[in-house]
């Protein structure tokens, strides 16, 4: 059965899709990109806080599907510019633990929604 997630405390979509959905005890959670859920507004000019607020939408999703960044299986990471790795990958890491972090895959993308430097979708189990 598919359960549709919502939350006021990540972005709301910008686009004909959801949040999240759960399904048979999965955790689909649409790329989100450093927008701050309160205005609306993007996070901008300083990577690191940017990155920081992709992580906090992630989590507030999760945590409105009764579940916590630990759940996370899977994670996939769009980077407007490789260059931009290191620092992504302090603030990404610093959400883990690192003998459970989940698989991963980081590629470099032409472009992203709003133009932004960076979006995060994740994939977490019950």
């Amino acid at each position: 059965m598919k359960k549709i997630i919502t939350t006021p405390n990540a972005p709301a979509p910008i686009g004909p899709y959801n949040q999240a959905v759960l399904s048979n005890g999965v955790l689909y959670i649409s790329g989100q990109i450093p927008l701050d859920p309160a205005s609306m507004e993007l996070v901008e000019g300083d990577l690191e806080k940017e990155t920081v607020q992709v992580m906090e939408n992630l989590k507030a999703i999760l945590e409105a599907a009764g579940m916590t960044i630990d759940q996370v299986v899977k994670s996939s990471i769009f980077l407007k510019d490789m260059n931009n790795f290191a620092q992504i990958n302090k603030v990404y890491g610093s959400y883990f633990n690192e003998d459970t972090a989940p698989a991963r895959e980081t590629v470099e993308v032409a472009n992203l929604p709003k133009f932004v430097n960076i979006e995060i979708s994740m994939i977490a189990e019950v």
